[in-house]
């Protein structure tokens, strides 16, 4: 049987709760454990995967949630769903508000539609002082507006999630440097996953380098965008072993000192510090209350 790795990874962003992992759900847990996987962070996408999803992480240890309505379902939304967003965040394993943001490639809402349900939610974020996870597809210019207003905005200059570590993360980045230091002065964090080790992104790779080590969180996005070799596949939390091996060579760096890097970035900005430690070693203990 091969040994259980020490937890020193983080899946900022995986869709545990989606049925494609209905048949073998805790065998996918235990692969990541192996690989060192010590925290799985699962945005919802609708209320219904939000619920799911929160019913996952009661069960499972390390499986902490974001509450959000994904573009693609912001038809859906309206007042009552964000009361019971805001109801469903007050719980004790939500650390984030996600995911949320712009859709402009599926086109299943209008871009007026996606852009509402965007701030009402960027709102509820900076009134409850919770991170957000950003989704962007061909929409990066209206994302960047609407979040240059929101961090400029008096509500969240007055929000406690302006006075924490960071106020987000553009999930499955797909923008260029000028955009990421533009992000980098929002006191944002960039998601990075399965398609840095696709051997044709060469734009994403010759960019990784020149971004902020200490702005990166490891991501899957599983079941979906699954790393090189497994592309086409299933993706799963074990597989962010794969991405941090492809940062690592990206950045002359080893492994282990993007584990640690990308670790502490990733506690930080879910506010799970004083659940878990980094020791010197570049391992991540559990602190048991």
């Amino acid at each position: 049987m091969q040994p259980v790795r020490p937890f020193y990874l983080v899946d900022s962003h995986c869709h545990l709760d989606l049925q494609q992992f209905d048949a073998d759900r805790v065998e996918v847990v235990a692969r990541a454990r192996a690989q060192g996987v010590g925290l799985i962070i699962n945005p919802g996408i609708d209320l219904e995967h939000c619920s799911r999803a929160l019913a996952l992480a009661e069960q499972i240890e390390e499986l902490y949630v974001a509450v959000g309505i994904h573009p693609n379902s912001a038809e859906s939304f309206d007042e009552l769903v964000l009361g019971s967003l805001e109801k469903l965040a007050k719980h004790p394993k939500v650390v984030a508000i996600g995911e949320i943001g712009l859709d402009f490639y599926w086109k299943t809402s209008t871009p007026e539609t996606q852009r509402r349900v965007f701030i009402q939610q960027l709102e509820l974020a900076a009134t409850l002082g919770l991170p957000v996870i950003i989704h962007s597809r061909d929409a990066n210019h209206a994302v960047r507006e609407i979040l240059g207003d929101w961090v400029n905005s008096r509500l969240f200059q007055r929000s406690p999630l302006a006075q924490r570590p960071f106020a987000g993360v553009l999930h499955a980045y797909s923008g260029d440097l000028a955009l990421a230091e533009e992000a980098y002065r929002w006191n944002f964090v960039l998601g990075l996953g399965g398609p840095v080790t696709f051997r044709n992104a060469h734009g994403l790779r010759e960019l990784v380098p020149k971004l902020r080590l200490d702005r990166l969180l490891l991501e899957t996005d599983a079941p979906y965008l699954a790393p090189h070799p497994f592309r086409g596949r299933r993706n799963e939390p074990a597989y962010i072993a794969l991405v941090c091996e492809t940062l690592a060579q990206l950045f002359a760096l080893t492994s282990e000192e993007i584990a640690i890097q990308t670790t502490a970035t990733a506690l930080r900005f879910f506010g799970l510090e004083d659940r878990f430690g980094v020791d010197f070693s570049g391992h991540v203990t559990a602190v048991h209350s």
